[in-house]
């Protein structure tokens, strides 16, 4: 009994290190992020998303299409770290077509789950008319339990199209992710950047 509850002490300190460092944003956390000035920060926020959006559109016809009628789009560049409590957060932007107004916006997931080890990605949404769009980002989204990114090159392009007014692409280091589970994020507006 006393050693069960001596590793569950140790489990509890280790946790208490680890985690926050977990819940740290992926920019944020880098020295170079924090000593960058607002408009240097928009700038590599603005070039991820266009990378991003790209390599989606180069690799999904059916975001394609979904892009041609979209109001708006918007893309996060993020990091999530596991050691059995799972937490993350990143950077992206908002984008109305018509207009080309940015909004900067902020991410942040957190949760309990199995596993050790951190994944960087970023993620894509088309939004399909202006109330959806505009609600994102003046309101700030959470993904309920069934949100999920679309599947990879083959699997995403049998989406049949927007789920509640928004679709959505993850893309890993190993290109456009399959199923990939976005569920119990929130984004919301950056102050410090618009």
């Amino acid at each position: 009994m006393k050693t069960e509850l001596r590793v569950t002490v140790a489990l509890a300190a280790v946790l208490t290190l680890l985690v926050p460092a977990a819940l740290v944003s992926a920019d944020d956390a880098g020295e170079d992020w924090k000593s960058l000035k607002a408009e240097s920060k928009r700038i590599k926020i603005n070039e991820m998303a266009d990378g991003a959006l790209d390599q989606v559109m180069n690799s999904n016809w059916k975001a394609q299409e979904l892009f041609e009628s979209a109001y708006g789009w918007a893309a996060f560049d993020n990091l999530k770290i596991a050691f059995l409590l799972s937490g993350g957060g990143g950077n992206g932007v908002a984008i109305n077509k018509a207009s080309g107004e940015r909004t900067y916006m902020k991410m942040g997931t957190g949760g309990i789950g199995i596993g050790i080890g951190g994944q960087k990605y970023q993620v894509v949404f088309l939004f399909q008319d202006e109330k959806t769009f505009f609600n994102f980002v003046e309101k700030g989204w959470k993904a309920d339990a069934s949100a999920q990114a679309a599947a990879g090159k083959d699997g995403a392009n049998a989406t049949t199209g927007f789920v509640n007014g928004i679709a959505v692409w993850q893309i890993t280091g190993k290109g456009l992710m399959a199923s990939a589970d976005i569920s119990g994020t929130k984004y919301w507006k950056n102050k410090k950047l618009n």
